[in-house]
């Protein structure tokens, strides 16, 4: 199934609108219930993350915004030198096992190839790192609207993410829900959204528009690698490649004398 994706102009002035500032208020609410922080950690975001990048960076060592190339992309953080980057989600500017966390929002419902994009997130993250994914619920009412990111492409159940971690060698590891109000822009139903939300969180969490799920990146056993892919990798210069402490931030251990 072939996504178009999300426009930058569209994501950008819905995350302007009161309506946008609602949903990254209910969605920080639910990713603060899987986010365990991991102190100097390189975190990437990809898709159309920086709403949220700029609640969760906390004491990151380095923070990377990516940018699919068929969304477009804006300059990240504001006001600071950028940030941020158009990529192919399926051929991310970084080394093997080079970041400890990945945060997807507006990413996997647009992916021409779902399971080619988390094999690409395994790569790239060190072992034992954590995937985060947001993702419109296939249940929910978010997908029925097309006025917001959340209902364009593909809506996912949480039994349908599961099974695809699993078979691109990821472990979930923990469950959110979010945006329990309706997608009105009238001022009326934004004024009770934070309301609406915290009783739907509670109450009728089967409603909910987006769901949050976190995923643990398993290296137990290896992935089979075509001849066409081992060329490509081979061809490939990383561009982006953080400079901080190695993977998982284990030191070597000094020599022998």
């Amino acid at each position: 199934m072939t996504t178009v994706n999300a426009d930058i102009v569209d994501l950008r002035d819905f995350y302007a609108s009161r309506l946008g500032d609602a949903c990254v208020r209910s969605l920080a609410m639910a990713l603060g219930t899987v986010w365990k922080p991991i102190r100097d950690e390189r975190l990437v975001g990809l898709g159309y993350v920086t709403p949220y990048l700029d609640r969760l960076t906390g004491e990151a060592e380095r923070t990377l915004a990516f940018m699919p190339a068929a969304q477009g992309a804006v300059n990240w953080p504001l006001g600071r030198p950028s940030l941020a980057a158009l990529v192919h989600p399926a051929e991310l500017p970084l080394g093997d096992a080079a970041v400890d966390r990945i945060l997807m929002v507006h990413a996997l419902e647009f992916a021409e190839d779902p399971a080619e994009m988390l094999g690409e997130a395994w790569r790239v993250l060190a072992p034992g790192g954590r995937l985060v994914m947001v993702l419109p619920s296939r249940g929910g009412m978010w997908s029925r609207f097309e006025h917001t990111p959340f209902g364009s492409g593909r809506p996912w159940s949480r039994a349908q993410a599961t099974r695809l971690l699993r078979d691109t060698q990821f472990t979930p590891a923990g469950f959110s829900e979010a945006l329990f109000f309706p997608p009105f822009r009238r001022e009326r139903f934004l004024n009770l959204a934070g309301p609406w939300d915290r009783a739907g969180r509670r109450f009728w969490p089967i409603f909910a528009g987006a769901i949050v799920i976190e995923a643990v990146k398993l290296v137990y056993r290896g992935i089979p690698v075509t001849s066409r892919e081992r060329s490509r990798i081979r061809a490939m210069r990383p561009v982006l490649v953080p400079q901080g402490r190695p993977a998982l931030h284990l030191e070597k251990p000094p020599e022998a004398p």
